[in-house]
């Protein structure tokens, strides 16, 4: 028998089974623009799915309330073995007896068995009835919990998303950075060879790419860091790979951005919340107010009850009908001034509510305000940092000729680089500050 094709299919399985093996140890690859994190986020951020799970329990709770409205009908089957029958004393006279004397008298059987129905239907409750008024906006409430919380979520993968963004430009200038350096310690080399310059201008600039290359090193360890964070916050495990794809430049953040003067409070997630709060406060006084008024319920009754002095009621015997069919009205009179404090207590709140509302007015007005100056300093800050940058780029391209041609001095050209270092330090953090300060300004007008 040929053994060739087993061995064959045997390492194909070995192979197969590595491979799967190594992608479940370095996880899935993601390749997200600022969007698919958002998206993402949605769905596996745990406050956002915690909030998900408010709005089931919110349906719940409505159920529980919708049901005490609805009939309630149950079957009843009892039964009684009396190990000793029950005694009644009836008075004496009756049979004669001198008056103040009573006989001892045992009435009905061994064993006694009720099997029926009940019924109970609420006719009128002033507290259910608001209740049923306000299961609509109790998941209005839940799911605008929920908008809430994905958009705090947006804003901060935003933030971060960017952030790395930015990091990611850092280490583009830091290596462009060593390749200068490079260069230049490879022309001092030569020129050192030559006679024209000293070995401690060799070491100077060895000194300069060390210094970088440890700054790029810090810079890839915070990105690293950063990248974690952002998987966290969007619930991603860590072992994935996470790829962002957007770039970051001054035209996109400058583009499409709107000084928007139609601003209405009603377009942020956090107002619209706290209004349904203010609907649901004015519903809880309406319910307590009802406590005060009667409440109307139905009842009803079908038993059969069956007595034996023998356990025989699967056998022949008589099984008496009882039925009835009640209403039953409820008047509160006094309960200790209770309802009172808490139709005081539900205005309170209510003020409350108010307050937040107006202290949520003035906190959108400031942060409106506050995210316009911010953009437009950030981006008037952006620009000049950016000829800043290529200016202290030029000076050093043109610092490190005149050395070359034996016209300048390694101190200059070290002083170049330090302030092209600064330079691109501050256009990065300018960048980074421009993207935020668009971000807050949406966010303030409620348009992220």
């Amino acid at each position: 028998m040929n053994q060739k094709p087993i061995k064959v299919f045997a390492w194909m399985i070995c192979i197969l089974f590595a491979a799967s093996s190594a992608m479940a140890q370095t996880g899935v690859k993601h390749a997200f623009t600022v969007k698919e994190c958002v998206d993402y986020a949605h769905k596996n951020n745990l406050q956002v799915k915690n909030a998900l799970l408010n709005v089931q329990i919110q349906q719940e709770v409505n159920r529980d309330v919708t049901a005490a409205a609805l009939p309630s009908f149950s079957g009843v089957i009892s039964g009684n073995d009396y190990l000793k029958i029950p005694t009644s004393l009836l008075p004496g006279e009756i049979f004669g007896q001198p008056a103040g004397t009573y006989i001892p008298v045992q009435f009905g059987t061994k064993y006694n068995a009720n099997a029926g129905f009940q019924l109970q239907q609420l006719l009128f409750d002033g507290q259910v009835f608001v209740g049923l008024q306000a299961r609509s906006t109790s998941i209005a409430f839940s799911n605008k919990n929920v908008e809430v919380t994905e958009e705090m979520i947006k804003a901060n993968v935003y933030k971060i998303y960017y952030q790395l963004v930015a990091s990611k430009t850092q280490i583009g200038i830091f290596d462009a950075n060593l390749d200068r350096l490079n260069k230049l310690l490879s022309d001092t080399k030569a020129l050192y060879q030559n006679g024209f310059v000293e070995k401690l201008d060799i070491d100077k600039i060895s000194v300069q790419i060390s210094n970088l290359e440890t700054e790029k090193l810090k810079a890839l360890n915070s990105i690293d860091i950063g990248y974690q964070a952002l998987k966290t916050l969007i619930g991603m495990p860590t072992k994935d790979v996470l790829v962002l794809t957007e770039e970051l430049s001054e035209d996109k953040i400058k583009k499409d951005f709107t000084n928007d003067t139609t601003f209405n409070y009603t377009d942020r997630k956090d107002y619209q919340y706290l209004d349904l709060a203010k609907q649901l406060n004015e519903l809880n006084i309406k319910r307590y107010k009802m406590s005060f008024l009667p409440t109307l319920a139905l009842s009803g009754s079908y038993t059969k009850n069956a007595q034996r002095n023998k356990f025989n009621f699967f056998g022949k015997g008589d099984w008496f009908t009882t039925s009835f069919v009640g209403l039953n009205l409820s008047v509160p009179i006094f309960s200790g001034f209770s309802k009172t404090s808490h139709v005081t207590k539900s205005k309170l709140e209510l003020q409350q509510t108010e307050n937040q509302i107006y202290n949520l007015r003035l906190t959108i007005d400031n942060e409106i305000e506050s995210a316009k100056l911010n953009f437009s300093a950030a981006t008037k800050t952006l620009d000049y940092q950016k000829k800043n940058m290529l200016l202290a780029e030029n000076v050093f391209n043109q610092t490190q000729k005149k050395f070359e041609l034996g016209t300048g001095s390694n101190t200059e050209i070290t002083a170049a680089q330090t302030d092209l270092t600064i330079a691109q330090a501050n256009y990065i953090n300018a960048l980074y500050a421009a993207i935020i300060a668009k971000v807050d300004y949406y966010k303030a007008i409620g348009k992220l």
